[in-house]
């Protein structure tokens, strides 16, 4: 049987349970990140969705830990992959801790998703009723940009395959190119590290108004945060080039602050953001 979806067509956003037996959908994985959101970048980022036969088929294993060697590049170009099998929770868990694996991996355990895109090998030969080996690559809005059709090992996409169909996504995206962050609505948001080369300005210096909160949460990883204002008004975004100062500058949730707010077409943001002491 082959898969009824062509190139072109929507996959379907299904819901399925992770290795931690957490419900995600597909959609999940390719929204803007909220600094995206914020600056106004909202294309959303592309994904691979691999279905694997199972644990025990030597063929999966060797093009996941060849994934394996391609998730650090995945990450860094902020491209998504999941992988899709109909075993349990728990031993996706122990087979995705086996490879090394750091991406998600998902639950088709009543093989629901396989039936509706028709890739389910019902034969009776040493993988029954188990997923047939297709790798989909999506664009952020689950339209299919490649199908890969994995029966034999050879029809499976090589990594170098897969960073080429990236590439050809995210050179569609709105700020692929280093102009669309050399603006002064970016740079009020993701600012210049120049701004801050002769020390944090007086509060309040440029005309804009001070306000004060509380960090609700930085992510350290992202790089940007949230401050609840202390006049009960809305949460109120930031991103670390909004602490004056020279490198990766954090900040842990809970510190009392100061900064000034910009008002932005997508919302709140902080700059010239200082951390004050606890009374």
């Amino acid at each position: 049987m082959t898969t009824s979806l062509q190139v072109g067509d929507r996959f379907p956003d299904a819901e399925l349970p992770n290795h931690e037996n957490q419900v995600v959908k597909l959609s999940s994985f390719t929204q803007p990140s909220l600094m995206d959101r914020y600056l106004g970048f909202t294309d959303g980022y592309p994904l691979i969705v691999v279905f694997y036969r199972g644990f025990f088929c030597p063929r999966d294993r060797q093009q996941l830990l060849q994934l394996v060697q391609f998730q650090n590049e995945l990450a860094v170009n902020y491209s998504k992959l999941v992988t899709i099998g109909v075993d349990p929770p728990l031993v996706q868990a122990a087979f995705r801790a086996g490879l090394g694996a750091q991406w998600t991996f998902l639950c088709d355990e009543k093989r629901e998703l396989s039936q509706q895109i028709h890739i389910l090998d019902e034969t009776e030969g040493e993988y029954a009723y188990r997923a047939q080996p297709y790798t989909f690559v999506l664009r952020s809005d689950l339209t299919i940009y490649k199908i890969y059709n994995g029966w034999f090992f050879v029809g499976r996409p090589t990594v170098e395959e897969l960073r080429h169909d990236l590439r050809a996504i995210m050179e569609t995206r709105s700020d692929y190119r280093y102009q669309a962050y050399d603006t002064p609505a970016v740079k009020q948001i993701r600012i210049p590290q120049q701004e801050w080369l002769n020390g944090a300005p007086a509060l309040g210096a440029n005309g804009l108004p001070i306000a004060q909160g509380v960090v609700r949460w930085f992510d350290l990883k992202a790089g940007s945060g949230m401050i609840a204002q202390n006049n009960g008004g809305a949460d109120v975004f930031f991103n670390f080039t909004a602490i004056p100062g020279e490198g990766y500058r954090t900040v842990k949730a809970g510190t009392p602050v100061k900064f000034e707010l910009v008002e932005g077409k997508f919302g709140l943001t902080a700059r010239n953001l200082q951390p004050q002491k606890e009374n």
